[in-house]
């Protein structure tokens, strides 16, 4: 699909005057948009199908406008409008989403400087998922390019063009391959215990640099590897990871739903636990600190 970039920037969309390119999404473009009559700065999602199979992300922009209208918690990002162009036929050539601007970002190209400060960007993060849950949604998609975190540590979860709600059973694959869960791969019912397995792929990656083996990556069929069993810890791969939390990842990204932990309440809670541990060390397996090689998580407390 062919949009709009950083080295061919429309000056204007849906009237608003382009600012800055900031990003990349599911077929589309994201801009830093201001109202000309206001000045209101936005953040605006561009969509522009080239073909009938690519109307499949305005399906998903219009998804992510559904959920995102609804959302009132300051750690989820909130939709505004969606804004679309049609044929006479009524179809959509192109839409746009605009969106509240966070100034942060994505922990994808920027992790945490310390273990504490990794730590804190997951309890907050934990906490918007929990709202999502509450509004009777799940996010489907939770990764580090859809977590941002602006320089006062603030975190914003966002991209919510996969959500659904709890307890639906997607007719397709839905997700991204490093992160998804076994019940999306087997298009089964999502739970919060989904969100809890790509939390948990989520804070492998964050602790270790490497990608969690997924049943999508390594194999589609039921019984093609065991997933408990036959990868590396977080602590194995990064020895500055406490033991524990090690520990919370692997329960996060058990193969059944049923054995990993309940939901987002339950790991904003374990996770205070473990920092505050941290913060007043007294058992060595909670007391690392340090740095590992290269640009990862964990450098200290």
């Amino acid at each position: 699909m062919s949009v709009a970039t950083v080295d061919n920037m429309p000056k204007a969309l849906f009237g608003f005057d382009v600012i800055d390119f900031i990003g990349e999404g599911a077929g589309s473009a994201i801009y830093a948009v201001n109202h000309p009559s206001n000045g209101q700065l936005y953040a605006l999602k561009y969509v522009r199908p080239k073909t009938d199979k690519e109307q499949r992300f305005i399906e998903q922009l219009e998804a992510e406008h559904e959920v995102g209208k609804q959302v009132q918690y300051a750690g989820l990002r909130r939709t505004i409008e969606l804004m679309t162009k049609k044929t006479l036929l009524r179809k959509v050539t192109e839409a746009g989403l605009l969106m509240e601007l966070f100034d942060g970002i994505p922990l994808e190209r920027r992790l945490p400087k310390t273990m504490g400060q990794t730590i804190d960007v997951f309890i907050q993060t934990a906490r918007a998922l929990e709202a999502l849950h509450h509004m009777g949604y799940i996010h489907c998609d939770l990764k580090p390019n859809n977590i941002l975190v602006d320089s006062g540590g603030q975190v914003k979860v966002i991209d919510l063009g996969q959500a659904c709600k709890i307890g639906t059973s997607k007719s397709r694959i839905q997700g991204t391959p490093d992160f998804i869960a076994p019940e999306q791969v087997k298009c089964e019912a999502c739970t919060a215990r989904t969100d809890v397995f790509n939390f948990g792929a989520t804070m492998y990656w964050t602790l270790s640099g490497s990608k969690l083996p997924t049943l999508f990556t390594v194999g589609k069929k039921e019984n093609s590897f065991l997933l408990d069993t036959r990868i590396p810890t977080p602590r194995d791969l990064n020895a500055q990871v406490p033991e524990v939390l090690s520990n919370l990842v692997m329960e996060c990204v058990r193969t059944s739903p049923a054995r990993r932990p309940s939901g987002m309440m339950e790991l904003a809670r374990r996770l205070e636990i473990i920092q505050h541990a941290i913060r007043q060390p007294r058992d060595p397996k909670l007391s690392s600190h340090g740095s590992r090689s290269g640009n990862m998580a964990g450098a200290g407390v």
